[in-house]
C-alpha cells in the first residue's frame, strides 16, 4: 500500500510542487489551504505523515502541531516555513514536531526527513502493537482462573498455561507427567485445540487398557487375513489420528518390543500395518502421558530411555492437588457449579467448614477425588448448604510449606516459640531500597537475588518465589490485621485464592 501523506499551506504553488514530487515517490497526497480543513482529514483519515506550514491563515503552526499530535499520536509532523527562526524550530519540536524545514525547500533533504518520518511512525506502531500483546498475554497468564477447560490460578498451573501458548502451535511431541487423577487428558485437549491441528482428529489411547497381543494391530492396524480373526483391514490409531494428534496415555504401559516400532514411525514419519510392507504416512502431532517417573520405569525395563528422549521435546509437570491448595476453591466452585445445574441444586453452596475440609485433606486421588466427593456432596445436601463433606476427618493433612520465620523462631526446647535476641553487631545492614512507584519491586528482588547463596553442585536450592509468597502474604495479613478480604483486596487476588495460599504456607491469619 502506498503511504499517505497529508500537506497543509495556503501556498497553491508549494502545494502542487509537493503533490507532485511525493506522488513521484510513491505517497498518495491530500492537500488542504487551512488548518482547520487540514485538522478534518486528519481526524477521517489515517496519515503516515503530515506536512504543515507554520503561517496558515487561521490556525497558528505550533497548535496546528498540538492538535494534530492529539488525533493521531503516531503520526509524525514536520514544519515548513519561510522564516529560519531558530526559537520557532525548538517551539516546534517541543510540541511534538519531528523536523523543520525552511523554503525554498531541497526536496532530497526534505525526503530524507519524509522517509525517516514514516520509519518512525511505523515503528512506533510495531511498539505499540507489541507492547499491548505483552500486556494482553500477561492479563491472560496472570488473572485467569481458567484456560481452555482448565482450572486453576496458582503459579504453577500459570506456568503450564505459558507453556501451552508457546508451544501448542508447533508439532512438538508433548510429554505430560502427574499422579493420576491431575488433569493429564485435559492438558492435551488444551494443546490439540490450540494448535493448527484443532480441527482434525484427536485420537487418544490408553495403552495399559489394551490387550497386549492385540496393542501392535490396535495402533498400526492390519490388513485382511495377517493373522487370526482379522477379517478385515483396519486403519489403526495412527491412521485415525492422520493430520490430527495422537494421545498415548499411560506410554510407560506399552510392551518394550513393540516400543522401538514407535521411535521408528517418530523417526521417520512412515509406519507399516501389521501384515503389509506398503509404507503408510504417519502425519500427527504425537502427545504422551504418564503418571510414573520415566526414569523409574527406564531403570525398571518398562520404558527404552532413546524412546524417551524423543517423546519428550516438551515436558509438562502437573503438580498434585496438595501443593497447588489456592486452586481447591477455585475447583470446588467449578465442580458445585456443574452438578447444582446437573441434579437441580441452584442453591447448593459450601460453608466455610467444608472449605476447611478441602484445604486440610491430602487429595491423593488429587482432582478427579475432588470432582467426586463435590458431585457427592450436591447429591447429599438437602438444605443446599455443604458443611462438611464426605471424607475422613482424620485423613492425612495436606503438605504445607513450612513459614521460614516461624521455623527460625521455634527453638529446640520442646517446639516452644521464643523471640530470637541479636546484638547490634549481628543486625544485618540492609541496603537502601528504592521506594520509588514501579522501582519497588525491582529493587527489592535485586536485594533478594544478591543474597542468595550459589547452587551447590548435586544440591537443589529452595524454591525462592515460593519463600517470598509466603512472607508476602505474611506481610499483608500483618497489615490489615488478620483481615482476609482486605490482604487479598491489597494484594490484587481473589479471597479463595489467598486462603488457599494461607493454607498451603501454614501462616496464621490471627498472628
Amino acid at each position: 500500500m502506498a503511504n499517505k501523506a497529508l500537506v497543509i499551506d495556503d501556498d497553491k504553488v508549494t502545494l502542487e510542487l509537493l503533490t507532485f514530487q511525493l506522488g513521484a515517490e510513491g505517497f498518495e497526497v491530500t492537500t488542504a489551504e487551512t488548518g482547520a480543513k487540514g485538522l478534518e482529514y486528519a481526524k477521517s483519515s489515517e496519515f503516515d505523515v503530515i506536512l504543515t506550514d507554520l503561517n496558515l491563515p487561521d490556525i497558528n503552526g505550533i497548535e496546528m502541531v498540538r492538535q494534530s499530535k492529539m488525533i493521531s499520536p503516531e503520526t509524525e509532523i514536520i514544519m515548513i516555513t519561510g522564516y529560519d527562526r531558530a526559537e520557532k524550530a525548538i517551539e516546534a519540536t517541543r510540541v511534538g514536531a519531528f523536523g523543520y524545514r525552511v523554503k525554498p525547500l531541497q526536496f532530497d533533504d526534505l525526503m530524507v526527513d519524509i522517509r525517516n518520518a514514516v520509519e518512525s511512525k511505523r515503528q512506533a506502531e510495531i511498539n505499540k502493537r507489541q507492547a499491548q500483546e505483552i500486556r494482553e498475554l500477561r492479563s491472560r497468564l496472570t488473572s485467569r482462573k481458567s484456560y481452555e477447560g482448565i482450572i486453576g490460578g496458582s503459579r504453577a498451573m500459570q506456568n503450564i498455561y505459558e507453556i501451552i501458548e508457546n508451544v501448542a502451535e508447533s508439532d512438538a511431541n508433548i510429554l505430560i507427567l502427574g499422579e493420576s487423577g491431575t488433569g493429564k487428558e485435559v492438558i492435551a485437549n488444551a494443546i490439540h485445540y490450540k494448535s493448527h491441528r484443532s480441527k482434525q482428529p484427536f485420537v487418544k489411547v490408553n495403552c495399559s487398557a489394551l490387550p497386549k497381543d492385540l496393542i501392535e494391530s490396535q495402533l498400526f492396524g492390519h490388513v485382511k487375513g495377517s493373522f487370526t480373526g482379522a477379517h478385515a483391514d483396519k486403519t489403526g490409531f495412527i491412521g485415525q489420528a492422520n493430520s490430527g494428534s495422537l494421545m498415548l496415555d499411560e506410554i510407560g504401559e506399552m510392551p518394550i518390543d513393540l516400543q522401538p516400532k514407535l521411535l521408528r514411525v517418530l523417526q521417520e514419519k512412515v509406519y507399516y500395518r501389521v501384515g503389509s510392507d506398503k509404507p503408510q504416512e504417519a502425519d500427527f502431532r504425537l502427545i504422551s502421558a504418564t503418571n510414573r517417573d520415566p526414569f523409574d520405569a527406564i531403570k525398571d525395563g518398562q520404558l527404552r530411555e532413546d524412546l524417551y528422549y524423543r517423546i519428550n521435546t516438551i515436558e509438562i509437570k502437573i503438580p498434585p492437588l496438595r501443593e497447588r491448595m489456592e486452586d481447591i476453591p477455585m475447583l470446588a466452585e467449578h465442580f458445585l457449579h456443574i452438578y447444582g445445574e446437573k441434579y437441580d441444586r441452584p442453591d447448593a453452596a459450601f460453608e466455610q467448614s467444608a472449605y476447611d475440609q478441602m484445604l486440610h485433606y491430602n487429595w491423593r486421588g488429587n482432582v478427579r477425588e475432588l470432582q467426586n466427593v463435590v458431585e457427592r456432596a450436591v447429591l447429599l445436601s438437602k438444605s443446599g448448604k455443604i458443611e462438611r463433606l464426605d471424607i475422613a476427618a482424620d485423613g492425612e493433612p495436606s503438605v504445607y510449606v513450612p513459614n521460614a520465620y516461624a521455623a527460625a523462631a521455634v527453638s529446640s526446647n520442646g517446639g516452644e516459640h521464643r523471640p530470637e535476641v541479636f546484638s547490634s553487631e549481628q543486625v544485618p545492614v540492609a541496603p537502601a531500597i528504592d521506594l520509588d512507584g514501579e522501582r519497588l519491586f525491582e529493587s527489592v528482588g535485586k536485594l533478594i537475588v544478591e543474597r542468595l547463596n550459589e547452587p551447590e553442585e548435586g544440591k537443589e536450592n529452595e524454591d525462592v518465589f515460593n519463600s517470598i509468597e509466603s512472607g508476602v502474604v505474611q506481610a499483608a495479613l500483618s497489615r490489615t490485621r488478620g483481615n482476609k478480604q482486605a490482604a487479598a483486596n491489597l494484594l490484587g487476588v481473589y479471597r479463595p485464592r489467598l486462603y488457599g495460599m494461607i493454607k498451603r504456607h501454614n501462616l496464621d491469619a490471627k498472628a
